[in-house]
């Protein structure tokens, strides 16, 4: 039924913030797809995708996997620079609109969005990308900064990985649940820090100021192009001083290139 409904669809496409690489032979959990199951795919449009390269350059295989799934009639929307020149150099025309969860956060909405400190803060860890000791800085640097401190369990293994921490006594865990973050989200005079970069994403659409700790390459390449408030959790003892500076949220988001992509389907 999914097959036959691929096959006779006019539009078709494909959107993941990590979704290519350069080796598609490995393993790959975002997107497990080869030369026996891609047919469902042929002829798609990328919406938004980002990559992060599990090799020094692509080889054959990954290369004719591409080009034979991805559609040479449209224009391709990638998340980043980096990712646009990556489609091109394959012989498709992209443009890099960014991720798709930036487009609705326009000037007007991040104008909303509180420049100074809040008393409050919510915040995240991240499962799959551990460091015992900078995290442990930035538990200790939320605690001493805001008077009440909430943790957003995301992942599979966010809550567990929290356990392993100190002074984490006075923390208020949120169920992991998009519900439950939107009601405290929601609430007055709280802001995000956290390492999931789509939690600070969400967070700023409930005009909410947002730190993003940089832990992988996915707000590291977003960063460049479109401006988020980021650190890089290396750099974890600057976040103190970024935490009680004033700062504007001010995305680069080019609206033009957004159109110019969704208007080749009307």
């Amino acid at each position: 039924g999914k097959i036959k409904y691929c096959n006779e669809a006019s539009n078709k496409f494909l959107a993941g913030t990590n979704m290519l690489n350069y080796n598609m032979m490995l393993p790959w959990c975002n997107w497990n797809v080869n030369i026996f199951n891609f047919k469902p795919y042929l002829n798609s449009t990328l919406v938004g995708v980002g990559m992060n390269p599990n090799a020094k350059k692509i080889n054959f295989y990954t290369k004719f996997l591409y080009k034979k799934i991805l559609s040479k009639d449209t224009i391709h929307s990638t998340r980043d620079e980096k990712t646009k020149l990556f489609i091109e150099s394959l012989g498709f025309r992209a443009i890099n609109t960014g991720c798709a969860t930036l487009w609705s956060l326009t000037t007007e909405k991040c104008s909303k969005i509180p420049e100074g400190k809040s008393d409050n803060v919510i915040f995240t860890l991240t499962d799959y990308c551990k460091d015992i000791i900078r995290d442990q800085k930035l538990i200790d640097i939320l605690i001493k900064n805001y008077d009440n401190v909430y943790y957003w369990v995301q992942g599979s293994n966010d809550l567990e990985y929290l356990k392993k921490f100190n002074n984490i006594e006075n923390i208020k865990i949120v169920s992991p649940n998009l519900k439950s973050f939107s009601e405290v989200l929601s609430s007055k005079n709280i802001e995000y820090v956290g390492t999931r970069l789509h939690a600070g994403i969400y967070a700023m659409k409930h005009e909410v100021r947002s730190i993003i700790l940089i832990v992988d390459n996915r707000a590291r390449d977003m960063k460049d192009s479109y401006n988020l408030v980021c650190i890089e959790r290396d750099d974890i003892d600057n976040l103190e001083k970024l935490i009680n500076s004033s700062f504007k949220t001010r995305l680069n988001i080019d609206y033009k290139k957004i159109n110019d992509f969704k208007n080749q389907f009307r």
